[in-house]
C-alpha cells in the first residue's frame, strides 16, 4: 500500500491566486479540457508544483519567467525528477506565450494526442 503523504495544498492555492498573466492566459486555453484532456493549476507532483499539470497523460507543462533565468540547475534537476517519475515536461517561456500563444497550444495538443494514441494503441 502505497504511504500517504499529505499535500501542501495551501502552498498550491497560493500559486493559483498570485498566477502570472502568462499563467493566466495560457489557462484560458488549457482551462475546461479544451485540448481533449483535464489540466489543472499549480499541483503538487512530488516535492516540486507544476505549473499545469494532466494527471490522465502525465504531462506537465512549465512557464518560465524571469525567475527561471536564475536558476537553471533547479529546473534542470526538476525536470529530471519530473521525466524519471513518467511525466513529459513541456516547457515554454512567457515570452513564447505573449507572442505565439497559439503555437504553444498546438504544442501542448500534439503532445496530448501522442499520448493519447501511445495509450490506445
Amino acid at each position: 500500500m502505497r504511504e500517504f503523504k499529505p499535500r501542501n495544498t495551501q502552498r498550491a492555492r497560493t500559486l493559483r491566486r498570485e498566477a502570472t498573466p502568462m499563467e493566466r492566459k495560457l489557462w484560458r486555453y488549457l482551462s475546461g479540457s479544451a485540448l481533449g484532456a483535464k489540466f489543472s493549476r499549480q499541483m503538487p507532483v512530488g516535492p516540486y508544483f507544476a505549473d499545469f499539470l494532466c494527471r490522465e497523460l502525465m504531462i506537465v507543462v512549465e512557464l518560465d519567467g524571469h525567475s527561471h533565468d536564475l536558476r537553471p540547475d533547479h529546473d534542470a534537476l526538476r525536470d529530471r525528477w519530473m521525466t524519471d517519475a513518467g511525466y513529459q515536461v513541456l516547457r515554454f517561456t512567457n515570452a513564447d506565450v505573449q507572442g505565439h500563444v497559439e503555437g504553444v497550444v498546438t504544442a501542448i495538443r500534439l503532445a496530448v494526442d501522442a499520448q493519447r494514441s501511445a495509450r490506445s494503441g
